[in-house]
C-alpha cells in the first residue's frame, strides 16, 4: 500500500493521448493522461470509461451532443457509445476503466494507440 502523488506522476508524462497506469483495483485500472487537440472517434464494445478532469477543461463529443468537463468534474461513457475527447489546451485527466482496455477502442491509429498496461 503506497500513496500516489498525482503531480509527481503527471510530471513524468511527456506525451499526449498515451494513458499511464498508476493503480489497479478489482480488475480496474486508474490511469493518468494528458490531452491536447482532438482524439479519433471510437467506442469500446464491452467497457465503460470514466473521465475525470483534474487540471484544465475539455469536452467529450458524442454523435448527438457534447459534454464540457471542468476541473473536478467527470463523466462516464457507457460501453458501445461512440465518442471523442477534445482539448483546446493541454489538460490532465484521470481515467478509470477495466484492465487491458485499448485507449482507441475499436479504432487502430498509430498516432494515438497507447501500449496496454503502460505504467509509471
Amino acid at each position: 500500500m503506497e500513496k500516489v502523488n498525482l503531480a509527481e506522476k503527471f510530471a513524468l508524462i511527456n506525451e499526449h493521448w498515451r494513458p499511464k497506469v498508476v493503480g489497479e483495483l478489482n480488475g480496474q485500472e486508474v490511469k493518468l493522461v494528458k490531452f491536447a487537440g482532438a482524439f479519433p472517434w471510437h467506442h469500446h464494445e464491452t467497457e465503460d470509461e470514466m473521465f475525470l478532469a483534474l487540471k484544465g477543461n475539455f469536452r467529450i463529443e458524442f454523435r448527438d451532443k457534447s459534454v464540457e468537463l471542468n476541473e473536478g468534474e467527470f463523466v462516464i461513457v457507457p460501453r458501445g457509445v461512440e465518442h471523442r475527447p477534445i482539448a483546446e489546451t493541454e489538460v490532465e485527466v484521470l481515467l478509470f476503466e477495466p484492465k487491458n482496455v485499448l485507449n482507441t477502442g475499436n479504432v487502430e491509429d498509430e498516432n494515438f494507440t497507447a501500449p496496454i498496461g503502460d505504467k509509471i
